[in-house]
């Protein structure tokens, strides 16, 4: 019953990151936004609930009694996202590319708007890297962790700023039909194809509530299937749960991929980088501020961070020199996933 329950929940997450795409794009195009805005901004910020509200609920809900764990529960899920973003996200993004290279016009190579992806990892480290110092912050200047915070906020809010005041580039013609468009009886007769914007609204917010839907169900499928098979918990939580909850930005950009949409498939990606890195880490330092803060328990945790900026220097730094991305080298974030893999796996062995 949990594999059927599995089986359910990955075909719904997958119809609606289709429909959520193709309503995303839509979206951008009748507000007249920039590429960047809709792929790094509304795309990513859409997709990244599913794995925002799992802390969330770790920390705002947790017992009395396991107040703490909860608290460590949604750090590592905090964490966790940046990380998988950083390395499977962008392995799995690389394989569409190579998978796909023949049906694609510029095969291998990613014709991917460099200054919108450069500005996505610049903000990215900057925030990151605040969030992070933050947990090196003694109890005596505790202060300093809410100027973080207000700082990493500020951030965020600049950067949505820069992306919406972009030039827009979002073409209708290389916009596929909006599947919503026949339960839209008022469109304009004289131009069935173009729909309202009041339609292009209710296909994005069913395709995001069946997005997290789908997530929250593939989890807990997922927890299950890892109880009946005797999975250490802390493995499901730091590799196993996140996975799943970052199932939506991964299929998007593979969406996005096959149809040669290259800066909306990475800046998906990025984009919800940039997000992670600021809101869901402002809420820990502040809700779980016992909990962030390196220390043996969450040194495991907090290693996912070092590992994230090390994946994410590697595959940018050379595409911000070059001008160029290439799908092969996407293929990186895999290595440093197993890295990750391999400190879990050891630490709980009792090797480390």
């Amino acid at each position: 019953m949990e594999y059927l329950e599995l089986a359910v929940a990955l075909v719904v997450i997958l119809a609606a990151a289709e429909l959520f795409t193709n309503g995303i794009e839509w979206f951008g195009h009748k507000l007249n936004l920039a590429e960047g805005a809709v792929g790094s901004v509304l795309a990513a910020v859409g997709t990244a609930l599913p794995e925002t509200m799992i802390p969330l609920v770790a920390i705002l809900f947790a017992t009395s009694g396991a107040e703490g764990s909860g608290h460590e529960i949604g750090v590592g899920a905090i964490l966790g996202a940046p990380f998988m973003l950083a390395t499977l996200a962008m392995f799995v993004t690389g394989l569409g590319v190579v998978g796909w290279a023949r049906r694609r016009r510029a095969g291998r190579q990613m014709p991917v708007d460099t200054h919108v992806l450069g500005m996505d990892i610049r903000y990215f480290f900057v925030a990151y890297s605040i969030a992070i110092a933050a947990a090196f912050v003694p109890p005596d200047l505790n202060w300093l962790r809410y100027v973080a915070v207000v700082a990493v906020i500020g951030l965020y809010a600049w950067y949505v700023k820069a992306h919406f005041q972009a030039d827009t580039k979002l073409d209708a013609i290389d916009l596929a039909p909006l599947r919503f468009r026949r339960r839209d009886p008022g469109a304009h007769k004289s131009n069935p194809e173009v729909p309202r914007l009041r339609i292009v609204n209710v296909q994005v917010l069913v395709a995001l509530g069946l997005i997290i839907g789908g997530a929250f169900v593939f989890v807990d499928g997922g927890e299950q299937v890892a109880t009946s098979l005797r999975l250490d918990p802390a493995l499901l939580a730091l590799i196993i749960a996140p996975i799943a909850t970052e199932l939506p930005e991964k299929f998007n950009s593979l969406i996005w991929v096959r149809q040669g949409k290259d800066t909306l498939a990475m800046g998906n990606i990025t984009g919800a980088m940039v997000f992670q890195s600021c809101i869901p880490t402002a809420i820990g330092i502040v809700l779980a501020a016992e909990a962030w803060t390196v220390s043996n328990d969450t040194l495991l945790s907090f290693a996912s961070a070092g590992i994230a900026f090390a994946s994410t220097a590697l595959i940018f730094i050379p595409m911000v020199r070059r001008g160029s991305l290439s799908g092969v080298h996407l293929l990186l974030g895999g290595a440093f996933y197993l890295v990750y893999a391999v400190l879990v796996v050891g630490k709980l062995a009792g090797a480390f």
